[in-house]
């Protein structure tokens, strides 16, 4: 699996999509085949190095957006010592709609399906105190369905594909109250994603993925002992996605983590569904999956 994606620059026809290498108009604002924004490539091309792509990809109602909508906003405010510099205002509006929503007490609406809809984020970072280097990194706010239905019927969403061949790294995300409560869904969709990157990187029996692979158990806050030790509990209640990265990844560790501190729960006399009201957030355990991979490239 490539570990970068290429900066295309622009021809005398046009700009090459940073995601799918699509030739479009020289004032086109998204790509014409895989909809990602065009912005990418002029960003990266003035930064003169390749840009590295992060995926974060999890199932519908993980946590996708609020997770990486606090990652960005603490990689911001530099948690961690990181330096972390937004290339483009539109790399802000994504932890600035999650921040708005959490401060409300409310969710923010889950990702829509077309990918033209999809939050984009392109931030310079870097540890100054471990390393001076700068890496430019691209991550995408993705839906869980469209991940789903790309896994389904490859080819469904091409920007997805494109996205996770030339991704550097990889955050996937599993809801671990679930799996704590016996549900199978959340290790069956990490045994199906994994299995999708595994057939992207070759079919080869003795090929094995290198790309490093952060495993994050969400929601942790409802099984506290996944903080303790996050491999013994991705062995003990998600074994189908623990045999395949044991099998199949070279680079892959595991992390826990919340966001939400409490829920309360609402309804009103018109409605026929309760609404998950977060009261308040306390953030654990969600940057050090992504400053892993970070020290990985």
């Amino acid at each position: 699996m490539a570990g970068t994606a290429t900066a295309y620059p622009a021809t005398g026809k046009g700009t090459n999509c940073l995601i799918c290498n699509t030739t479009n108009l020289a004032g086109a604002v998204l790509c014409s085949e895989c909809s990602a924004p065009m912005a990418l490539v002029h960003d990266s091309l003035a930064q003169d190095r390749e840009p590295q792509i992060v995926s974060v990809i999890g199932e519908s109602n993980v946590g996708k957006t609020v997770y990486l909508g606090f990652l960005l906003d603490m990689l911001s405010q530099r948690a961690g010592e990181f330096e972390a510099i937004p290339k483009g205002a539109y790399s802000i509006d994504l932890q600035q709609s999650v921040i708005a929503h959490m401060a409300r007490r409310s969710f923010p609406p889950k990702t829509p399906m077309e990918a033209n809809r999809w939050y984009w984020a392109y931030y310079q970072v870097r540890q100054p105190e471990i390393s001076n280097k700068w890496a430019d990194l691209v991550m995408p706010d993705m839906a869980g369905e469209s991940l789903a239905a790309e896994v389904a019927s490859p080819e469904t969403f091409r920007v997805i594909r494109g996205l996770l061949s030339q991704s550097a790294g990889l955050l996937l995300l599993v809801d671990a109250g679930r799996a704590a409560n016996c549900a199978a869904d959340p290790d069956f969709f990490g045994l199906k994603m994994l299995s999708y990157i595994d057939a992207l990187h070759g079919p080869g029996r003795d090929a094995r993925v290198s790309t490093p692979t952060a495993v994050v158990l969400c929601k942790s806050d409802y099984c506290p002992e996944c903080f303790d030790n996050p491999r013994e509990f991705v062995s003990a209640n998600m074994n189908r996605l623990w045999n395949l990265c044991q099998s199949r990844f070279d680079n892959v560790e595991f992390f826990a983590c919340s966001v939400v501190g409490s829920l309360a729960y609402a309804t009103s006399p018109d409605l026929e569904y309760v609404i998950p009201v977060p009261l308040h957030t306390a953030l654990r355990g969600v940057l050090e999956p992504f400053e892993w991979v970070l020290s990985q490239l």
